[in-house]
């Protein structure tokens, strides 16, 4: 595994763990100690060198958004003016809640950003007065993600 440029080795045990915490980070370890046949204390080893390596960083709850009233997911490409106005452009997308995701990316688009919405009408609203009022931003193109059909994280 590469990371900045620097290549950290995993071992099966610690992919083991990894792979029962990626499927639920509340699951106990002794139980997961247990199943792999070693201690809690060696867990806890293995799992505080992986964060000090920085394959793991932290752990998180998943909110389901439909539940929270958030039905429409978009994703929008922003076309900046020029390219040295990325940093700013990032820094303004960032005091915007409904902002989940933003990437620097290559081709038409300067920038890509992954956004929740109530509905279409709360979707247009955040483009028409948050995101295309940003300056430097000279227009956007807007997906609407009609279902999510993958959900995961990269498999060991």
């Amino acid at each position: 595994m590469k990371i900045n440029s620097l290549i950290v080795e995993i071992d099966g045990i610690d992919k083991e763990i990894l792979r029962d915490l990626m499927d639920d980070a509340r699951k106990p370890i002794l139980q997961i100690a247990n199943k792999i046949g070693i201690s809690g204390a060696a867990i806890h080893q293995r799992l505080r060198k992986l964060e000090q390596s920085g394959v793991i960083s932290g752990s998180k709850f998943t909110v389901n958004n439909k539940i929270l009233g958030y039905n429409t997911m978009a994703f929008v490409g922003i076309y900046l003016d020029k390219a040295a106005r990325n940093p700013e452009a990032v820094k303004d997308l960032k005091k915007i809640p409904e902002v989940l995701e933003c990437h620097y990316t290559t081709g038409n688009w300067s920038i890509l950003i992954k956004i929740i919405c109530r509905d279409n009408e709360h979707l247009m609203h955040l483009l028409n007065t948050k995101i295309q009022a940003i300056e430097g931003v000279s227009r956007t193109e807007t997906f609407i993600s009609l279902d999510q059909q993958i959900d995961r994280q990269i498999q060991l």
